[in-house]
């Protein structure tokens, strides 16, 4: 191989800019209108056919004041810069398509509070904004969603746990509280003493969302020093089902504050203080590494950023 061909492509062909000028000469018979054409002076115009000149190694265009003239050479290299302009135009073509064809979906990965709770007033936006884009929507728990993810089936997550799931990068768009709650008819809600204790709250069977849940994590975490949550009363894969459970008297919950509002107001579920441990947590929208989301799902990363949770 010789030293030339060693030497990068980049660094021995014009680039496209370059190649666009000399066919703007070509067709105008001036270097001035060529440089008017493309929007830059004539000095600059000038500079570059001389670069490409020097770099090709033979001279391209003769000036006079009567205009600018293609050399032999010049006529010969521009045929071949129109081939390279033309198939450059077919790939921004292409790029084009595709971008519209990612643009024309989304596919958003939830865990399940902030896709029954949230979600909805954010898709509406959002159809606002792009009415052409079909929006599909997974809700799981959170190590689903990071899965979705991670294999490629979902293009933007949101979880409730308390940190960036392990491959993911994200942000916080918000915050949740997390409480306990009873339906009236429970010892709990009607005991007049103190708030409950940590080690009150581990030591009674819950009606508890499955392992892997935001929820569960938080609880795990915050009552892991007080020996831990006691066997489940119920493990339920949802959101909605611990709540009807809940409101059934089957045992007293721990659930987000955005699901229970209503069920709090209307009396059919009473909140029981708890005191002496913390239950917020972060809600976060997340992705994969390194891949920060585009299109669609850039824009509903950003109107989740007025979301009243944050």
């Amino acid at each position: 191989m010789s030293d030339e061909e060693r030497v990068p492509l980049a660094h021995r062909v014009p680039d496209l800019g370059a190649l666009e000028l000399l066919l703007a000469v070509a067709r105008h018979g001036s270097l001035g209108r060529a440089a008017r054409e493309l929007g830059i002076t004539q000095p600059a115009a000038s500079s570059r056919i001389r670069s490409m000149e020097r770099q090709l190694g033979v001279a391209l265009v003769d000036r006079s004041p009567r205009g600018s003239r293609l050399t032999d050479a010049g006529a010969l290299v521009t045929d071949w810069a129109r081939r390279i302009v033309e198939a450059a135009e077919a790939f921004d073509a292409g790029a084009q398509a595709l971008r519209g064809r990612r643009d024309s979906r989304l596919r958003v990965a939830a865990s399940m509070t902030i896709a029954e709770y949230l979600l909805p007033g954010w898709l509406i936006a959002l159809r606002a904004q792009r009415p052409g884009t079909a929006v599909s929507l997974l809700a799981g728990n959170s190590a689903a969603v990071a899965g979705r993810l991670l294999a490629g089936e979902a293009d933007l997550g949101f979880v409730e746990g308390l940190s960036v799931p392990e491959g993911l990068d994200g942000t916080v768009i918000g915050h949740d509280r997390l409480l306990v709650v009873a339906a009236p008819s429970h010892a709990w809600a009607r005991r007049r003493r103190a708030p409950l204790t940590p080690a009150e709250l581990a030591a009674m069977p819950l009606v508890l969302r499955e392992r892997g849940s935001g929820t569960r994590q938080v609880l795990d975490s915050a009552l892991s020093a007080y020996g831990g949550l006691a066997e489940p009363l119920l493990e339920l894969a949802s959101t909605t089902a611990v709540k009807a459970a809940a409101v059934s008297g089957a045992g007293p919950a721990v659930l987000s504050e955005l699901a229970v509002t209503e069920e709090l107001s209307s009396r059919r579920l009473t909140r029981i203080p708890v005191e002496g441990v913390r239950l917020d947590r972060d809600l976060r929208a997340v992705w994969p590494h390194a891949q920060r989301p585009t299109g669609p799902a850039r824009d509903l990363l950003g109107l989740t950023r007025g979301s009243p949770t944050g």
